[in-house]
């Protein structure tokens, strides 16, 4: 019988390792991959060795000789962002934890000896956990669907970098383009401001109108003050994001924001896009059939929580006879008297609720977010666009015919001043709304695939108590 005990034991735990999992070659990066070329067309790499290092600064160096547009410094802090590839550490470890999780408990060998009046006994024992080995094919299960779930929230992780790239790119050149327009209206106004101090002198203009000449230099002067700092600070995230050391600041931005597409986006099914493609809701179905299997399993073992098999051989010496062996086999389990599994079991079922309610609730926010974020981009592109074609070409018309009137002394130097503070102005508000279009036009790709900075409950898994019971693998 023990034999029988010991090949059952065996043949157990050789089904047990045919399910169990390896590790990959790439720790799950080409899942990643996928999921984020689908999105932003751009390549991801876990630097690993000194050669891969190697490889991505010079692939770095390559994109900062040129221009930078917002493609190449987006593919620039994919591959040397250093908060990114701790992120991808993590999806090795949650790998690591896949593998463990499909290995079935070692076996635990005892050996004892007891001597005394010339008389020796000697016991080995070979411990099996038979629950952790019957509960092994769920657990790995379970596993499986954890790593899924780093999986995305490596790629989740991934999106939310390209987001942040983007949004500080667009700040940071919108940022230069304003400080070439105050540099340029310092200038002006200097020159007004000399004039009118001039003229205040000889008594041509009163103090009046002299004070206000110079306090639009002033003005200026402090605009372009907080311009230069609001572009710097810009140029700094963004060198942050791209992960650059000191000796990557010098990399060069367009001076200007790119030109307003053609024709906005039409979205007809937004709604329906954003509930099929954002990760973190992904992320949060995962986590619910996780959870649901993990119910199933505590259910399935709320009364039997310790299960272990032992097979014995024993060795007696005595001097005064023959020596003489024995076998047999030892059972440990758990009598539930006093606790039925009830606890577990319950918490388990609320813990499962809570991930639906949650799920629920990210699913109606996703609706709404994707919603309000279409709205915007369309809300921006028609103010820029109303910049672009309607205020800017009539502040030209009227800088122009001021121009000619004030040749033709029709008016003085100080309407041409006052109409040059106002097409100021109207160039600033265009400035403004190009970025806002294109911040939006970012957050409009977040709505619908994911990749906000703000992350949700739901991201994180919920924890409960084990795929298997807790003494399972005591």
């Amino acid at each position: 019988m023990n034999r029988h005990l010991a090949r059952g034991l065996l043949v157990l735990t050789a089904l047990s390792l045919s399910g169990c999992a390896a590790f990959s070659p790439d720790s799950g990066m080409s899942g990643v991959s996928e999921l984020t070329s689908q999105t932003i067309n751009k390549d991801v790499a876990f630097v690993r060795t000194a050669d891969g290092a190697a490889t991505v600064d010079a692939r770095v160096r390559q994109l900062l000789a040129k221009t930078l547009s917002v493609d190449a410094a987006v593919q620039i802090a994919l591959l040397n962002n250093k908060g990114l590839q701790a992120a991808y550490n993590e999806l090795a470890l949650a790998e690591t934890d896949l593998v463990e999780q499909s290995l079935p408990p070692n076996p635990v060998f005892s050996i004892s000896r007891i001597s005394g009046n010339g008389a020796s006994e000697i016991e080995r024992q070979v411990v099996g956990d038979i629950l952790a080995l019957a509960t092994l094919p769920f657990r790995s299960d379970i596993a499986r669907e954890r790593f899924r779930q780093a999986q995305l929230r490596a790629a989740l992780g991934t999106l939310r970098l390209a987001t942040e790239v983007r949004r500080a790119y667009v700040r940071a050149v919108a940022g230069n383009e304003m400080v070439a327009l105050l540099t340029d209206a310092k200038a002006t106004a200097e020159s007004t401001a000399q004039l009118a101090v001039k003229l205040g002198e000889t008594g041509s203009i009163n103090k009046l109108d002299q004070a206000r000449e110079q306090v639009f230099y002033a003005e200026t002067t402090a605009d372009l003050a907080t311009a230069r700092q609001t572009a710097t600070s810009a140029r700094e995230r963004l060198a942050r994001l791209m992960g650059l050391w000191d000796g990557g600041l010098d990399f060069r931005l367009p001076n200007q924001l790119p030109p307003l597409p053609r024709r906005p986006q039409a979205l007809p099914s937004i709604e329906t896009d954003a509930v099929a493609h954002r990760i973190d809701l992904q992320i949060a179905r995962l986590e619910l059939n996780a959870l649901a299997k993990s119910l199933s399993l505590t259910e399935a073992t709320r009364f039997v929580t310790l299960l272990d098999l032992a097979g014995i051989s024993r060795r007696t010496r005595d001097p005064e006879g023959a020596p003489f062996r024995e076998r047999g086999f030892d059972v440990q389990f758990q009598i539930p008297i006093f606790d039925g599994g009830e606890v577990r079991v319950r918490q388990a079922a609320e813990t499962y609720n809570l991930a639906f309610n949650r799920l629920t609730e990210r699913a109606v926010n996703v609706r709404s977010e994707a919603r309000d974020a279409y709205r915007t981009y369309r809300s921006t592109y028609d103010i820029a666009s109303h910049y672009q074609r309607e205020i800017i070409p009539l502040r030209k018309i009227i800088t122009e015919e001021m121009q000619l009137r004030f040749s033709s002394m029709q008016v003085d130097i100080f309407a041409l001043l006052t109409e040059a503070r106002q097409r100021l102005a109207s160039l600033r508000g265009a400035i403004d709304a190009r970025q806002r279009f294109f911040l939006a036009q970012s957050d409009l790709q977040t709505a619908v695939n994911g990749g906000g900075a703000a992350a949700f409950d739901g991201d994180a898994p919920t924890t409960i108590a084990a795929a298997a019971p807790a003494d399972a693998g005591h």
